[in-house]
């Protein structure tokens, strides 16, 4: 009897109208790898992180010319807040947009988003005021639900042997966005000062420095929506002056840094992370991570003593570990999440996780260039004086993330 049940025990039940339940025939008739689809999950993931990334280079200097800081010293409290916004607005809507990905399919959701990008992105670039900084990236945020039905997506249109590998593609896409984005950024941001054989003072781009950087990035977004039809704290640092602790790069120093840190993430993602996942699993490999950026953030700070072309090097080096620390963290982390909810529920929690990670992303900025501005003021201070309060600050946050991937904090869903 036992033997008759078995086979109904394990027959998959489909339902009508469901996107998901025709994606997991799909899956079942197809045994190779989905080329097309998986192309799609990385210029789409792609789109998602140019906007985020490529402000950062030029965010110090778009403040400073917005003349809202009265002191040079608060322009980090200011640029906090603009990189929080389009954060704050995607923790309001990442639950809503993930739901109704569940609900009428991923690709709605997602062409609705890469639409947002366009407009608002360009906009951003437009801005003359800094609350029109703030309400762009806001707006940004709020009709941005790519990244939670992206990931589901990326797990959901390939078999189970591939699931890695389409997790993989979402984490590589970030890391192509973090060697384009602050690249475009970084020599494309006031290419009136920079290039002036090619546009002069008196031209469009000379009135509105940041727009050509932001009009890249939509150009590209209008080309993936026919085809589909720890940055801020880095870059507040690396431009600052060296009175204040920092490294007094320009736009295109940082441009060039990020863009080499993110050529390394992607060799990184591409060759070494999926067998040392396969080695030794998703947790302990964000957990050695998490370990080994601890005594790299506390040498941050000493780097301002160096100069020239060491100084060049060891950053580079810093922050191509950096990135490749962060990264194998949050891949380890979307792999555990999207295998410990079942297919019908993986674009709502995908939306939850997407929400709490934009909440804390939100306050980061924001946080994050208050105390970059407290520290600039301390420099003569007794304890952690200048910005290596902000950096053993970086490290608590670190040291309480690494707790809570032992047990009893994390608990993992046993199959049956």
């Amino acid at each position: 009897m036992a033997g008759n049940n078995e086979p109904l025990l394990k027959k998959k039940v489909y339902f009508d109208n469901c996107p998901g339940c025709k994606q997991d025939r799909k899956n079942e008739a197809s045994l190779g790898i989905p080329y097309k689809e998986f192309f799609y999950v990385w210029i789409v993931t792609l789109c998602t992180a140019l906007p985020i990334s490529s402000l950062f280079p030029f965010l110090y200097f778009m403040i400073k010319d917005l003349h809202v800081a009265k002191r040079e010293e608060d322009i980090g409290f200011y640029a906090g807040f603009v990189g929080a916004s389009f954060m704050v607005g995607r923790a309001l809507t990442s639950l809503l947009w993930g739901m109704v990905a569940d609900r009428y399919g991923r690709k709605p959701v997602i062409v609705l988003s890469i639409i947002s990008v366009i407009i608002f992105n360009t906009l951003f670039g437009l801005s003359t005021s800094y609350w029109m900084t703030i309400t762009t990236r806001l707006l940004l945020g709020l009709l941005n639900g790519l990244s939670g039905p992206i990931k589901a997506y990326s797990i959901e249109v390939c078999r189970e042997e591939y699931q890695a590998l389409g997790a993989t593609l979402v984490s590589t896409a970030w890391g192509i966005g973090l060697i384009v984005g602050p690249a475009i950024g970084g020599y494309f941001a006031q290419p009136a000062e920079k290039y002036p054989e090619i546009f002069s003072q008196d031209s469009f781009f000379a009135r509105f420095p940041y727009f050509l950087p932001c009009i890249c990035i939509s150009l590209f977004a209008v080309g993936v929506l026919i085809a589909s039809v720890w940055l801020p704290i880095f870059s507040l640092w690396a431009v600052s002056g060296k009175r204040y602790g920092g490294l007094s790069f320009s736009t295109k120093d940082v441009g060039e840094i990020l863009a080499i840190s993110g050529l390394g993430l992607l060799l990184f993602q591409t060759l070494l992370y999926p067998p040392l996942e396969k080695l030794v699993g998703p947790i302990n490999s964000l957990r050695l991570a998490a370990i080994l950026s601890i005594p790299l953030l506390v040498a941050y700070p000493f780097m301002a003593k160096m100069s020239g072309i060491p100084l060049m090097l060891i950053v580079n080096l810093a922050s191509v570990l950096k990135n490749t620390f962060s990264v194998t963290i949050v891949t380890g982390l979307f792999i555990l999440q999207n295998i410990a909810v079942a297919q019908d529920q993986r674009g709502a929690a995908n939306g939850i996780a997407v929400t709490t990670m934009s909440i804390f992303k939100a306050i980061a900025p924001a946080a994050g260039g208050a105390i970059f501005s407290w520290a600039q003021k301390r420099q003569h201070a007794s304890f952690l004086p200048g910005d290596q309060m902000v950096f053993f600050i970086l490290n608590v946050v670190e040291f309480i993330g690494l707790l809570l991937s032992f047990k009893p904090f994390l608990v993992q869903r046993c199959n049956n």
